[in-house]
């Protein structure tokens, strides 16, 4: 028997309160299948709706592919003091910046990273890996096969697109973030050409599996390549 309206309402609300991730229409349409893809859609947009006009603290958004409850943006400044307060581990202006290259770049190396920031990158890099803000995208079929990095699931939900290609114009990332990003790493990153990577020239992992080894062995070289650095830095010291 299918559910009345107001039923289903109150069960996606519940099903949405619950996630830790946005949820995708799919996957609630066949959680409803006997209230049909259109119902859901229109319970949906009747949340949507009552919290819009309710102007409460929360709404209902589209994002990373899904539906998800979320904070208003006017409150963004009230929840950055809380959450400093909290003691949250905020990514470093570094972090962004190199964040933003990825982003706009993808899929990019670590050494192209590196040579458009004008510093070695590679920890910075190692970070957002651990933070799952970026993901190993495969090797580049290039001598020594380096490893290719793009944006994740996490980075949309993190700054709130519903896709990668919601991202603003690249001098408008400082607005997206929060953070002013400098204009010399804006133009050096409008400078560098555009990504012609073509599926051929990637080798992508088979299997989750492998996935993790490569993101692994990325972590292990980009730390190897960090150490190299420091014992150049030790070697060009000494001689000076």
């Amino acid at each position: 028997m299918a559910m009345e309206p107001t039923e289903l309402r109150a069960a996606l609300e519940a099903i949405l309160f619950v996630s830790n991730e946005p949820v995708k229409l799919d996957e609630l349409a066949e959680a409803f299948a006997d209230e049909g893809r259109e119902a859901v859609v229109e319970q949906l947009e009747e949340i949507k709706r009552a919290l819009d006009a309710s102007q409460g603290g929360f709404m209902l958004e589209q994002t990373a592919g899904g539906w998800r409850f979320a904070t208003r943006a006017e409150h963004d400044p009230i929840l950055k003091k809380y959450f400093a307060k909290k003691g949250e581990n905020r990514l470093s202006i570094a972090a962004l910046e190199t964040l933003a290259i990825v982003a706009y770049r993808q899929p990019i190396t670590a050494p192209e990273v590196s040579e458009i920031r004008g510093v070695n990158s590679n920890q910075t890099i190692r970070t957002l890996l651990e933070r799952r803000m970026i993901r190993v995208a495969g090797r580049k079929n290039v001598v020594g096969s380096p490893f290719l990095y793009k944006t994740t699931k996490d980075f949309l939900l993190h700054f709130g697109l519903n896709d990668i290609r919601d991202l603003p114009r690249l001098e408008e990332f400082g607005d997206l973030i929060g953070e002013n990003i400098n204009e010399e790493l804006v133009a050096a990153i409008e400078s560098a050409p555009e990504p012609t990577i073509t599926p051929a020239e990637i080798t992508e992992a088979s299997s989750d599996e492998e996935a993790a080894a490569n993101e692994a062995a990325a972590l292990d070289d980009l730390a190897a390549g960090e150490s190299n650095d420091a014992l150049q830095s030790d070697a060009d010291t000494r001689r000076e």
